[in-house]
């Protein structure tokens, strides 16, 4: 899956079958963009549509009209492309800290792919102008708050569009600078907008949708983990094998559930540590017990949101429609609704996840319910081990169950109430990803807890091919933790997290087992 992501080095727009692994490999590898000559043509067909709207002075919203509730007032020919730059310097009107570097790319991939589908009237140029941007790595200034989702993402989409003036801030190696100045070191030039391009900039989905695509690239990562996680307290506190057995999935056959029982067999094959049921006792709690249930519920709903994103990203979102008969329509696809939706539901299915892991850090570190030294230290009493991690990953856990509330329900008319339901499709996307960072964390507390109580193990076993490779990978980051005095536990976390979040522990995994999602 990461190793997948890491080969790809360029990415053909089409606009018709950009993937989510291709909008990683561009956010996060920096894999170049290229714009194939079969797009030209379409692009400057649609182009010479709106040419011709505005010598025949005709009225076209967004075209020859202002915007919004303005669509009443009639734009002359000498202020078309005015028009388009007032648009972006008013509504470029973001708040708080700057969107990542790699949602940045990923919203100017999405925006550009979408141009290229030849819908939007842009020219080429300025399409061209977007993609180096992307490929020489001038990444605009764009404030995270701001989006209600419907008409779009208007004012971060704005503040994107600043630097192609020579206007707003961007990051160019590694350095906010003025967005004139980067384009300069770029060797990028300025560009004047003309009639529609602003409109076509900033109207639409990319900024809420890159954000979800990125929180949905984690948890489809995190999935994986988490069965990692579990397989790997499974066989600490000597689960029951039986649970996992395809025969009880089979006929209750959520692909998911599947999946995951599949997934757990797979990492435990070899284990002399698991157990069958009546070994040591009849049942497990849930949290070990129903692993393929939960988890596998989980990896439904993000299989249901990968299928959006994978649709939104191969989409055209503005407002109006240049069509290629010549017919300009007014429709609402720049409305957040249908990702809006996905994302909450994201948010929500990866909540869950931090739910069941918790429950299982807490399990092995109770002395009374796993056997092991209370909080996996010795000498319990004079050291407090990993007493602490549980609260930390429980006030995650409860942040989680607040950040999960769903942001689609909420509208806020606006433009006087020209536009009266807006999707708020920003907030589930943002949520969702600080949902994801919080389930790593958890998920990644629990994987070196596991570890520490199979280190705690006095008798003598053999971990599974798949969790004995997970094993390793943590040992090689993390030492097993004797006393209090050698440690500072947030460290020994910030390096467990860091091997979670860049991919080494789960490639490590995926050299010896194939996983599911």
């Amino acid at each position: 899956m990461i190793k997948t992501v890491k080969s790809i080095k360029e990415v053909v727009l089409t606009g018709n079958d950009l993937t989510l692994a291709e909008l990683m490999a561009v956010a996060r590898y920096d894999a170049k963009v290229v714009l194939p000559e079969s797009t030209i043509e379409n692009i400057k067909a649609s182009r010479a549509i709106v040419d011709n709207i505005v010598n025949s002075n005709a009225v076209v919203y967004g075209i020859t009209t202002g915007f919004g509730s303005l669509c009443r007032v009639h734009i002359s020919k000498e202020d078309c492309s005015q028009l388009q730059e007032n648009l972006i310097r008013t509504h470029a009107c973001g708040f708080g800290k700057p969107f990542s570097r790699e949602a940045t790319r990923a919203m100017m991939l999405i925006r550009a792919n979408a141009l290229v589908k030849g819908y939007s009237g842009i020219r080429l140029e300025t399409l061209e102008t977007l993609i180096e941007m992307i490929n020489k790595g001038v990444h605009p200034y764009i404030p995270e708050k701001g989006s209600l989702g419907a008409s779009g993402d208007l004012a971060p989409l704005s503040h994107m569009v600043l630097p192609m003036l020579g206007l707003g801030d961007a990051e160019y190696e590694g350095t906010v600078v003025p967005g004139k100045e980067a384009m300069a070191k770029a060797g990028i030039p300025i560009i004047a907008l003309e009639a529609k391009e602003g409109l076509a900039l900033i109207n639409g989905t990319p900024v809420l949708t890159a954000a979800g695509a990125l929180a949905l690239w984690e948890g489809l990562c995190l999935l994986k983990l988490s069965d990692i996680a579990a397989a790997l307290s499974a066989e600490a506190m000597r689960g029951i094998i039986n649970a996992y057995d395809e025969r009880i999935h089979t006929i209750r056959p959520h692909k998911g559930q599947l999946d995951t029982a599949r997934n757990m067999r797979e990492l435990l094959k070899g284990s002399t540590s698991v157990t069958q049921q009546g070994e040591l006792r009849v049942q497990d709690p849930y949290s070990l017990r129903c692993v393929p249930q939960v988890h596998g519920a989980s990896k439904d709903a993000l299989a249901f949101v990968k299928e959006k994103v994978d649709i939104e990203i191969n989409s055209v979102t503005d407002n109006p429609i240049i069509l290629p008969d010549g017919d300009v329509i007014s429709g609402g696809n720049f409305h957040g609704q249908p990702m809006a939706l996905p994302f909450d539901f994201l948010g929500i299915g990866l909540a869950e996840i931090a739910d069941i892991s918790e429950r299982r850090l807490e399990r092995l570190l109770n002395n009374s319910l796993s056997g092991f030294p209370s909080f996996l230290v010795k000498h319990s009493g004079l050291n407090s081990g990993f007493m602490i991690t549980q609260y930390a990953a429980a006030a995650l856990v409860s942040e989680n169950k607040v950040l999960a509330h769903p942001a689609s329900v909420d509208s806020i008319p606006s433009c006087e109430n020209q536009e009266d339901l807006v999707s708020m499709g920003a907030h589930a996307a943002r949520k969702a990803g600080e949902i994801a960072d919080n389930v790593r964390r958890v998920v990644a507390t629990e994987i070196l807890a596991a570890c520490q109580a199979i280190d705690l193990r006095e008798d003598e076993f053999k971990l599974g091919v798949g969790t004995a490779a997970a094993y390793e990978a943590v040992r090689a980051s993390n030492k097993f933790i004797d006393y209090d005095k050698d440690i500072e536990m947030f460290k020994e976390l910030e390096k467990i997290t860091a091997i979670v979040a860049d991919g080494t522990l789960l490639e490590a995994v995926e050299e010896v087992v194939t996983l599911e999602i």
